[in-house]
């Protein structure tokens, strides 16, 4: 499902972020982000890339009971399905033109008690969302969201409904252009699939990643 990542100030990130075009820039180091939380994206506008502050889940609203903002309360999802982006009204009028990487570190799955540290081997990760920029008097507020893909068979002994979509180099130019609509293009990565040998390792805590037992690495598709 993807319910929380982490953002480290490690030379893999430096590395993800050359890659997206913005080198020196960094997203500010964080753990344990969870769904209502502020993360940062990137996008494209007008030839350049950004990388925005956004709350992670796509609809908020104002917070009733103090400053700040909050997930819009009549949707219970954070994160977005593959299969439900040209059909569901949440997704399919952004999807066309507001797509965005979030770049982190790692993203972290539970078995059981076990939490677990999840990358490709030995790189950063491109987590592909979506994302909105919302205005609430004189206030403009953006927001993102995660694209999750169906379960894959290698990765469902970690977290059995769901793999988020973890996007290559070769194709951030693509899914980044907001002047490209033809979603089509994209129908191959929506497909449950491990583009790249992907690192589970248990952790003690989403706070404290020490390792706690032995590492898995998923081999990739071939």
């Amino acid at each position: 499902m993807c319910g929380r990542y982490n953002v480290t100030d490690s030379p893999e990130v430096q590395t993800l972020m050359e890659q997206l075009g913005l080198s020196g820039i960094a997203p500010r180091p964080q753990h344990n982000v969870p769904p209502g939380g502020i993360g940062e994206f990137v996008i494209e506008a007008a030839d350049d890339r950004y990388l925005l502050p956004g709350i992670w889940s796509l609809l908020i609203e104002p917070n009733p009971n103090s400053y700040g903002f909050r997930p819009n309360p009549k949707f219970h999802t954070f994160n977005a399905r593959s299969d439900r982006l040209t059909s569901s009204p949440l997704w399919k009028k952004v999807y066309p033109t507001k797509r965005c990487i979030i770049p982190v570190s790692a993203f972290h799955e539970w078995k059981g008690k076990q939490v677990y540290n999840i990358h490709p081997q030995n790189e950063a990760t491109a987590l592909a969302g979506l994302w909105q920029s919302w205005h609430f008097g004189d206030e403009q507020v953006n927001s993102f969201t995660v694209i999750t893909l169906p379960p894959h068979p290698r990765f469902s002994h970690i977290h059995p409904k769901s793999i988020p979509l973890m996007l290559r180099p070769e194709e951030f130019d693509l899914w980044l252009d907001p002047e490209f609509h033809e979603t089509d293009a994209f129908r191959g990565l929506m497909r449950a699939h491990i583009s790249a040998p992907l690192v589970c390792e248990p952790v003690r805590s989403t706070h404290n990643l020490e390792p706690e037992g032995g590492v898995e690495v998923i081999s990739a598709d071939s």
